[in-house]
């Protein structure tokens, strides 16, 4: 399995760089994605009248596109993203089928593992719009899966997934991994030799990571994946339970941590909330579940569809290539959010992905442009929170820290040190990062919404000017202790301190850096 040096300090960086899809790209890892095969079609059209037989509008069809979808559309962004990928699926000998080939084979997919059969039938989902609405979408689907087909589908399973870095089952419960094909699948992965293995430490079986993406994620446990990536509806279905609805289901996710991996019989699982993002859970011991949490970039709604095929797609590549798991899980979210705000299905490219992160660059806002900001949000009806530091070399305390400060309302603002006030607080060889990459490493994190530099002793001026509802602080100490408390409570708000972030964290990796060259590991 391919696997990025450690002394190019990736494999432990807890933010990203723009850099890192061009890295991880030139890794190359061989990915075999086994699943259920889906047509997308997007036909778009006006409507000026309605028809005669019922009260249905007539739309007049001006644009017909096709694209790949369900585990095509996985193997479509693995291939966009770098990824040298396998496939295996089984479609029809039909149009459909042919189109679906064509394009998968036009972005280097390997679908010498296709099966098609004259038996069977391409599914088709022809979504139908006009003004940028969906009226009606229309699913031509095979009523019976041909067991000559299953038969010879499983038989491509052994080649398919020898050497692979990394196996991603699609199991949409459309009966392409039923029978035979599940039963090759079982044989030839097998369950993880150790399942007290960290998922931070890279997967085991052999090198080769295993990634679920199920509707029925329960079925899959025997296999013991090292990855299980259900929506919110499918955890719903692992744990025979109801989902609350909105900010309420993250923390309901986090209640049944182990029921999920218990359930999934995953290393870790990845649930993916929408608009909420997601929330990982992985067990650092027995008794001991952990979790990380992602947040979206949402914008105004539109026919997007696909994104968690591009999440699944960004996290495999990622883990794959061994980066860290909360590292990989912010890759995916950031290579959702690309292809969240674009009509259709549609994939996210290496370049895509390092344009966006690149944006995060230079986006330390001044104090005026702040304040409009907030005010705008304040106007909607959202809960301000901010926090400061210095954030120098960026590690797993502070990445906690803030997600921790996120929740306590709906928009976190990170108010950095200049340079010249941590050189005052750290001494004259701080910091190793200069302002501008401290703030787009930041500003690069999902949970983060606004960034800014502020060089007066304190924050004191800022928190007058902003106003904030939460001011965060992580630290051994008490808000009687701190200046801001007063100017917090003043301006109506209240002071919350977190989880102690000790400073010897950010030292430790520093000597570590300077004695041997080398990032300590996660």
């Amino acid at each position: 399995m391919a696997r990025l040096p450690n002394h190019e300090g990736l494999a432990n960086q807890e933010g990203l760089a723009d850099w890192v899809p061009g890295r991880l790209a030139e890794e190359r890892p061989v990915v075999t994605v086994i699943g259920d095969s889906i047509l997308d079609g997007w036909w778009e059209g006006t409507i000026e009248r309605f028809c005669r037989e019922a009260p249905a509008p007539v739309v007049q069809v001006q644009r017909r596109d096709f694209a790949p979808g369900g585990a095509a559309n996985t193997a479509m962004n693995l291939a966009a993203m770098g990824a040298e990928v396998r496939f295996v699926s089984l479609i029809g000998e039909d149009p459909a089928g042919r189109t679906l080939l064509g394009q998968l084979r036009s972005t280097g997919v390997d679908v010498s593992h296709v099966v098609a059969h004259s038996a069977m039938t391409t599914t088709t989902k022809y979504r139908v719009s006009s003004g940028g609405q969906v009226m009606l979408r229309l699913d031509d689907a095979a009523t019976e899966i041909p067991d000559a087909g299953l038969q010879e589908m499983a038989a491509a399973v052994p080649e398919a997934i020898r050497g692979s870095a990394a196996v991603v089952l699609c199991d949409y419960a459309a009966g392409a991994l039923e029978g035979p094909v599940r039963n090759s699948i079982l044989r030839h992965l097998g369950p993880r030799g150790d399942t007290t293995d960290s998922p931070d430490s890279g997967p085991s079986r052999q090198d080769t990571l295993v990634v679920v993406d199920a509707h029925h994620p329960g079925r899959w446990a025997e296999l013991r994946p090292d990855l299980a990536t259900p929506n919110a509806q499918e955890a719903a279905r692992l744990l025979g339970a109801e989902f609350p609805g909105g900010a309420a289901r993250c923390p309901f996710v986090e209640a049944h941590g182990d029921q999920l991996l218990s359930a999934s019989g995953a290393g870790a699982v990845v649930v993916t909330l929408d608009r909420e993002g997601t929330l990982t859970i992985r067990r650092k011991a027995p008794q001991d579940v952990a979790t990380h949490r992602t947040w979206a970039r949402p914008e105004a709604e539109k026919q997007a569809s696909g994104a968690g095929d591009t999440f699944v797609a960004a996290l495999t590549l990622a883990r794959s290539a061994g980066l860290p798991l909360t590292t990989s899980v912010d890759l995916a979210q950031a290579a959702a959010d690309v292809v969240v705000h674009r009509p259709g299905t549609s994939v996210c490219t290496t370049e895509e992905l390092a344009k966006h992160l690149r944006g995060f660059a230079d986006t330390a806002l001044t104090a005026t442009e702040l304040a409009q900001h907030v005010d705008e949000h304040r106007r909607a009806g959202r809960r301000i929170v901010l926090t400061n530091g210095c954030f120098d070399v960026l590690h797993r305390g502070h990445t906690r820290y803030l997600n921790q400060a996120k929740q306590l309302g709906d928009v976190l603002v990170v108010a950095l040190n200049s340079d010249s006030s941590v050189r005052q607080l750290k001494g004259p060889e701080r910091p190793v990062n200069h302002e501008a990459d401290r703030a787009a490493v930041i500003a690069a994190l999902s949970c983060v919404d606004h960034v800014t530099v502020f060089d007066t002793p304190t924050p004191i001026p800022l928190i007058e000017l902003l106003r904030p509802d939460v001011y965060a602080k992580g630290g051994d100490y008490t808000p009687e202790m701190l200046q801001e408390t007063e100017a917090v409570e003043r301006c109506g708000g209240t002071v919350t301190i977190l989880d102690y972030v000790p400073e010897h964290s950010t030292t430790a990796v520093l000597e570590r850096i300077r004695s041997t060259g080398e990032t300590p590991k996660s």
